[in-house]
């Protein structure tokens, strides 16, 4: 756990997964990314889907917000298969390790709708049905984002799933938002587009300047080694979008000294920017939460 200003943060194992290495790395070649990443036969590098529970201060009582949700335990063999998921691990035991549970959540944030972080919003109930896991929590999305989500074309299809998200709308659990909103004291979701149209980033610290602040990237930056501009990945529509979207990020990061949270890297939670002697960003300091 980590203290920031007001806020606790705890960063949560959702469960891992393999994704292709190719996929992952866009225009990189093999040859580069390979000598930093390791994949398996199938040229398949595995990752962690991390989840952030973020308890802050809310009128004397304490508000919980998770932001994402993982992978879920849905997935039939075959995707598990595909994507080398090997158990059947969900948001619900991570939670259970900290000694929360789902419906003590007052809010849930997803970067985007992609299966790897909305999969944990839904389970299957012993009728076979579905059903939301966070009953008392509004599920906050951009509105990019469940309009691309609702309406899926042959490009994005694969990733966005209905069984993540149409029970939320069913349930009234959905707070579809418009641009940078405050969803609980010191904690932001701020539009960062490219991976997708909607995508958002959750930015945690009082608004002041020089108030510590923790920026959960989501899929703007994976894993840490995606923090050289270049790095991006072939999953996003928007490639460019994404590199912008990066160095705008990264510069405000230095500026203000930020924590940036990794919602993909296997090894490290997040860190702290700096500037090498060629102007490139690199990470400059990890940091374990």
């Amino acid at each position: 756990m980590l203290t920031l200003g007001d806020a606790r943060l705890t960063m949560l194992n959702g469960g891992n997964f393999r994704l292709d290495g190719g996929a992952m790395h866009g225009v990189v070649p093999k040859t580069l990314w390979s000598k930093l990443v390791s994949c398996d036969a199938l040229n398949r590098c595995e990752y962690t889907t991390r989840c952030l529970l973020v308890e802050v201060e809310d009128r004397g009582s304490v508000r919980r917000v998770l932001v994402e949700t993982g992978n879920g335990d849905k997935f039939p063999p075959k995707l598990k298969d595909i994507y080398g998921i090997d158990h059947d691990r969900s948001i619900g035991d991570a939670l259970a390790e900290v000694g929360a549970e789902p419906a003590s959540i007052d809010t849930v944030v997803m970067t985007h709708l992609h299966f790897d972080h909305s999969g944990g919003t839904t389970r299957r109930t012993a009728g076979g049905g579905l059903e939301p896991v966070f009953k008392r929590a509004k599920h906050v999305v951009q509105k990019l984002e469940w309009e691309d989500a609702t309406h899926a074309h042959e490009r994005n299809r694969a990733s966005y799933l209905a069984e993540n998200i149409g029970p939320l709308d069913a349930s009234g659990l959905l707070q579809i938002v418009d641009g940078e909103t405050e969803i609980a004291p010191g904690v932001r979701v701020i539009p960062t587009p490219g991976h997708t149209r909607g995508h958002q980033s959750v930015l945690i610290g009082a608004p002041e300047p020089g108030a510590p602040k923790a920026l959960f990237l989501g899929d703007v930056v994976p894993p840490a080694v995606h923090t050289r501009l270049p790095w991006v990945m072939a999953y996003d529509l928007d490639p460019a979008r994404t590199l912008e979207t990066k160095r705008a990020l990264f510069r405000r990061a230095v500026d203000e000294n930020w924590l940036l949270l990794w919602g993909h890297d296997r090894d490290h939670m997040g860190g702290r920017l700096g500037v090498d002697k060629d102007g490139n960003f690199v990470v400059r300091e990890l940091v374990t939460i």
